[in-house]
C-alpha cells in the first residue's frame, strides 16, 4: 500500500495542481494517517459521504468539493465543526482536488462528461486554461435531441433554456457552477453551452445571443472526474482499495 506522501507526489505532479490558482486548498486538507490503504471517492465531502467513508472502514476520503474555501468563515463549528471532527476522530485523511480536477486532459471533469454523453472530439477552447471545452458536430443535433442524449447519459433532465430555433453544431461546455463562462462560449462561436449550474441573468443572455443554454446539474457534470481519477490510482499503487460513493444532489 502507498504511503501518503507517495500519494500526494504522484497526484500533485499528474494534476499539475501547483501550476494552477484556486479558491481553496487542493492536496491534503486533513492528515490523519500515513499509510493508505482504502479510499473512498466522491464529489463533496459532506456528512453523509463522511459516515460512508467511515462505515466502510476508509482511512482517505478523495473529494472534488472539499473545505477551507476562499471567504468563507474560519472557525471549526457547526456543520463544518462536525464534519472535520468526524474525519479526525475516525482518523480520515481528506484529500480534495478542485480545478486541477476540472482541467485534466484525461482524468478532468471537463472530457469526462464530454465521454459520458458521447460528444465528439472534446478539446479544451484554451489549452494553456483548459477549462472551456468544445465539441463539433458533423451532424448537428437539434436541441431536443442533445436534451435528451443529455438525460440518458446523467440520469437528470436538464434544464434547457431555448436560444432560437437553430440546430447545434458547435458545443461548448464547463462542469460545476460555470454559467458566468456562457458569454465567453457565445464570443467563441457556441450554438450550445452546458454548464452544471444557471443564474438569473443567464436565461436572458442566451435567448439574446441566440444559444441555446443546458443547466445539467452541478454534482451530476462533476461525477466523473474522481471517480476516473480514483480508478487510476487503484490501478497505479498495488494493495489500494478505492470505492465510489455517490451521494445524490438534485442540484
Amino acid at each position: 500500500m502507498p504511503t501518503l506522501a507517495k500519494l500526494l507526489r504522484y497526484s500533485e505532479t499528474l494534476l499539475q495542481s501547483q501550476q494552477i490558482k484556486d479558491y481553496c486548498p487542493n492536496g491534503l486538507q486533513i492528515e490523519c494517517r500515513q499509510k493508505v490503504r482504502k479510499i473512498v471517492t466522491g464529489v463533496t465531502a459532506c456528512q453523509a459521504l463522511i459516515d460512508k467513508a467511515i462505515q466502510l472502514e476508509a482511512d482517505t476520503l478523495l473529494v472534488h468539493h472539499g473545505y477551507f474555501w476562499k471567504n468563507e468563515a474560519a472557525p471549526l463549528v457547526g456543520l463544518k465543526g462536525k464534519r472535520i471532527a468526524s474525519l479526525f476522530t475516525h482518523k480520515i485523511n481528506l484529500i480534495a482536488w478542485h480545478l486541477p480536477l476540472d482541467m485534466h486532459l484525461k482524468y478532468g471533469n471537463n472530457i469526462q462528461l464530454a465521454k459520458q454523453c458521447g460528444f465528439p472530439n472534446p478539446q479544451p477552447f484554451d489549452s494553456k486554461y483548459p477549462l472551456l471545452w468544445h465539441s463539433t458536430f458533423k451532424t448537428p443535433l437539434s436541441p431536443l435531441q442533445l436534451k435528451q442524449q443529455i438525460k440518458q447519459n446523467l440520469n437528470r433532465m436538464p434544464l434547457h433554456i431555448e436560444g432560437g430555433k437553430k440546430k447545434i453544431k458547435h458545443l461548448f461546455w464547463c462542469t460545476g457552477g460555470a454559467q458566468n463562462m456562457l458569454e465567453e462560449a457565445i464570443n467563441a462561436g457556441a450554438d450550445a453551452y452546458i454548464s452544471g449550474e444557471i443564474s438569473e441573468s443567464t436565461p436572458h443572455i442566451a435567448k439574446e445571443a441566440g444559444v441555446h443554454y443546458f443547466a445539467a446539474g452541478h454534482h451530476a457534470t462533476e461525477r466523473y472526474g474522481v471517480i476516473t481519477l480514483g480508478d487510476h490510482l487503484a490501478k497505479k499503487f498495488k494493495n489500494l482499495e478505492v470505492i465510489h460513493i455517490d451521494i445524490p444532489n438534485p442540484v
